[in-house]
């Protein structure tokens, strides 16, 4: 079982920056590839970045790639999502998730733990 707590988020201007984290329960966060997914009003949940235990394989939405950097501190238990050159596009609801195997992938429904999100909003 894994306890997934996003924080991080507000609201920032075009063109700004946040950094959000998720912190996870657990002592074997290590054993788990985690991601950040996102959901805009009236939208689907759609992906955003992941990355794997070991942080060495990463993988990026093509609207974020270049800008969103992912990482984790499994020390620390926690995955960040560093958001740079944000847009009026970028505001959702951001949400981390844990999937129980050493490989991230893209689709959400191969992660088993979520937690109850941040919002993000950008203004124009």
């Amino acid at each position: 079982q894994v306890h997934l707590v996003e924080s991080g988020g507000g609201l920032v201007q075009a063109g700004g920056s946040l950094r959000l984290s998720c912190a996870a329960s657990g002592r074997t966060f290590s054993r788990y590839a985690m991601g950040w997914f996102r959901q805009a009003p009236g939208k689907e949940r759609e992906f955003v970045a992941a990355i794997s235990w070991s942080g060495a394989i990463t993988y990026y939405a093509d609207s974020v790639k270049g800008r969103f950097p992912i990482s984790r501190d499994n020390v620390k238990n926690t995955v960040y999502l560093q958001m740079n050159s944000l847009k009026p596009e970028d505001t959702a609801l951001y949400y981390c998730a844990a999937r129980p195997s050493t490989i991230p992938t893209m689709e959400a429904y191969e992660y088993a733990y979520w937690g109850q999100g941040t919002q993000v909003t950008v203004s124009s």
